[in-house]
């Protein structure tokens, strides 16, 4: 199924820890909202509870995007989801909660066409944290859904040679343990993340003519999203999926 991206000549829209830039960041709330505006894929990420659940959360700690503080792996499951994940954002989304992945896959149920990109965060655990995510995604029967994203790139590595599954890895400069060379990280990437900063034409055509796909974060304008096509960075990991989704019918509709 993420297979597709190999000969989509269509724009892809990603919306990061779901619609990010309307609602509180890698909550239910926000990926419901964000299915049900239309991205085409969910972009999240996962680590470890104390207790070795593994979580949807971005931070390695509590206290941007919750009433918690310390470390995500200081807390057990149980503790976590006493904690207040949507206050921080407005107190219209206070008693949201850190969700599971479980009970992400649960709501992916009723989306049978959505892809994931599923960020490994990194750490001491995440090797085991990938294990338990791609054991749990296979269950549900998502893993042909999913591409593997890490900035560390010996888990990117571990994922793909484990496991043979799809990676997202970032330009070098960016990740931890890069190996260069064409035999080493490069090689075990699918795709490329490029941020606004970074995107150029001549990167995404080098990286294309590598035979990785060059894919883009965070074009949140209009002005970036035309120039993320210029470039050929054809799918978009969005916080608002509005402009990118609005410029897309518009092409459609030419």
């Amino acid at each position: 199924m993420i297979e597709r991206l190999l000969t989509s000549s269509s724009m892809v829209i990603a919306g990061h820890r779901g619609w990010k830039s309307a609602y509180p960041e890698n909550t239910l709330l926000a990926f419901q909202e964000a299915l049900e505006l239309g991205v085409d894929m969910l972009e999240f990420d996962l680590q470890f509870s104390k207790d070795m659940v593994v979580m949807v959360i971005h931070d390695a700690t509590l206290d941007r995007t919750t009433n918690g503080s310390g470390p995500v792996s200081g807390y057990t499951f149980a503790e976590l989801k006493r904690l207040d994940a949507g206050g921080w954002f407005g107190k219209t989304y206070e008693g949201l909660k850190i969700p599971a992945l479980e009970e992400l896959c649960e709501l992916l149920t009723a989306f049978p066409n959505i892809l994931l990109n599923v960020e490994v965060k990194p750490g001491p655990e995440a090797k085991q944290v990938a294990d338990s995510a791609i054991a749990m995604l296979q269950d549900y029967g998502y893993l042909a859904r999913c591409v593997f994203t890490s900035f560390d790139a010996d888990v990117l590595a571990y994922i793909h040679d484990r496991y043979g599954l799809k990676t997202q890895g970032f330009p070098g400069e960016l990740m931890s343990n890069f190996v260069p060379g064409p035999n080493g990280t490069i090689s075990k990437m699918w795709a490329v993340g490029i941020s606004m900063q970074l995107l150029t034409p001549q990167l995404a055509t080098q990286y294309r003519e590598l035979g990785v796909l060059p894919w883009c974060y965070c074009p949140d304008h209009d002005q970036q999203v035309y120039y993320a096509l210029e470039c050929g960075a054809m799918l978009m990991t969005v916080n608002d999926p509005l402009p990118a989704l609005n410029i897309r019918k518009q092409l459609k509709d030419c």
